[in-house]
């Protein structure tokens, strides 16, 4: 049997997320991005779909490096507008009942005391379906926005998350016992005082001396994603997260990052999903002129803003076919290292520009259903990835033909579950509703 593929919808607040100009297609609703409904109908879509998660992605900041400024962006909706992903989850659980959230959070600039409290009302509220995407930023923008006059460097910003994480750890793990909340209205005693545990805490960058907020939540902490593949982010990301993400890329050397994640992180299991975007047809020509149709509305502007942000690169400087040195810096570092594997070690700005079939550096994979199936079915056998992150073209069509086409396809093939698997979000992907041991989360519980 081929392995079981998880799919994650990969979307966020906003109207252009990865495939920039999309929106003007006029089948594309996506500028409905602040009406509750447009997310109501996703989350009800996907959880039709079976897919395992809705994974937000999320920016402090704007994008203002390529000509520094930020007019490209605007112009061309490149995550600018953006909505709080946090706000909309609870409306979107409400709806549904078994579809996971991973919520993209930055912890450069947030008190881990109130953010602690934040998931874990969220945790609540979606009985257990929550995770969260481990940021540390990358805009200076951002910086900027907070009162700082550039981030953090880049190594430096994996420290400061260290002990982030230690203490958000300990808020969510340590501070109340499991039973600490009596609920005994005969005694009127709901919280046992000796069962909660004031967190004291004195580091480097954090100084804390309180209890946590809130009662054990379904997963205490949420299910912890990570994205950062550059080396100390794969450092972080085998001591803390559950699930890495991604880009995609050849499979050989897809396969070579899996394994080497997987090694760090020994003995903990990790899941990897690779990101990936979809162009369906019924047949393989279908799907080649809805490429084609989509490709009239892609923005070469906008993937410029964003690949310039990413990659921390101002191509306003640069002539179309002048070479582009990209040395270490502080943004992506991991996108700087996948574009360099591309298209080598000095790439000019027409080379990125005709990588921009959509309006972004990701390549679609295109073809007929059955092709495509197949595709996914031989890319996570030859990688070793658990499944794949959806980015969407035009919406809500991309995600409506993989659940009416794609899912039934991958069913066909053994390749997909026909039903959720039981309890919360971290239940479904690894058996239990909360960490164990060796995580050092799991060491702290109370």
């Amino acid at each position: 049997m081929p392995r079981e593929i998880r799919l994650n919808a990969f979307d966020m607040a906003c109207v252009g997320h990865i495939q920039h100009g999309m929106w003007t297609h006029p089948r594309d609703t996506s500028a409905n991005y602040s009406r509750l409904e447009h997310w109501l109908d996703l989350a009800r879509l996907l959880e039709r779909g079976l897919f395992d998660g809705l994974f937000l992605a999320d920016v402090l900041g704007v994008y203002d490096v390529l000509d520094g400024s930020p007019d490209a962006a605007l112009r061309g909706a490149v995550q600018v507008p953006l909505l709080d992903p946090a706000m909309i989850v609870p409306a979107m659980a409400a709806v549904t009942s078994q579809l996971g959230f991973g919520i993209t959070a930055n912890l450069s600039y947030e008190a881990p005391y109130l953010f602690a409290r934040r998931m874990s009302t969220l945790d609540h509220l979606t009985n257990g379906r929550i995770g969260w995407n481990i940021v540390t930023g990358y805009l200076d923008s951002a910086a900027r926005a907070m009162g700082l006059s550039r981030q953090m460097a880049h190594d430096h910003r994996y420290d400061m998350a260290d002990e982030y994480m230690e203490v958000v750890y300990r808020l969510w793990e340590e501070s109340w016992a499991d039973d600490a909340v009596r609920r005994d209205a005969a005694a009127g005693l709901f919280t046992d005082p000796a069962r909660v545990r004031r967190i004291a805490h004195e580091g480097k960058q954090f100084r804390l001396d309180a209890p946590h907020l809130c009662e054990p939540s379904p997963q205490r902490t949420p299910v912890l994603y990570q994205a950062g593949a550059s080396s100390r982010g794969m450092v972080f990301a085998a001591k803390h997260a559950e699930c890495v993400f991604l880009n995609g890329g050849p499979a050989p050397d897809v396969a070579k990052q899996v394994a080497a994640l997987r090694a760090l992180a020994e003995p903990r299991p990790i899941r990897v999903f690779v990101g990936a975007t979809l162009v369906l047809g019924r047949t393989r020509a279908e799907a080649e002129e809805k490429l084609a149709e989509y490709r009239r509305h892609s923005s070469v502007e906008g993937a410029l803003a964003h690949a310039a942000a990413s990659l921390g690169i101002d191509f306003g400087r640069y002539a179309l076919d002048e070479p582009i040195e990209a040395g270490p810096g502080n943004a992506i570092q991991s996108n700087v290292a996948a574009m360099q594997r591309a298209m080598g070690p000095r790439f000019t700005k027409r080379g990125l520009i005709d990588q921009f079939i959509l309006g972004s550096r990701q390549k679609p994979m295109v073809g007929s259903v059955a092709e495509i199936a197949d595709r996914l079915v031989a890319y996570a056998e030859e990688t070793g990835a658990d499944g794949f992150n959806l980015s969407r073209t035009v919406f809500p069509e991309c995600l409506v033909e993989v659940v009416e086409q794609l899912v039934p396809a991958l069913q066909e093939r053994g390749a997909y579950k026909t039903a959720y698997a039981p309890g919360p979000y971290r239940e479904k992907l690894f058996g239990a509703p909360r960490l164990a041991p060796p995580h050092p989360a799991a060491l702290l519980r109370g």
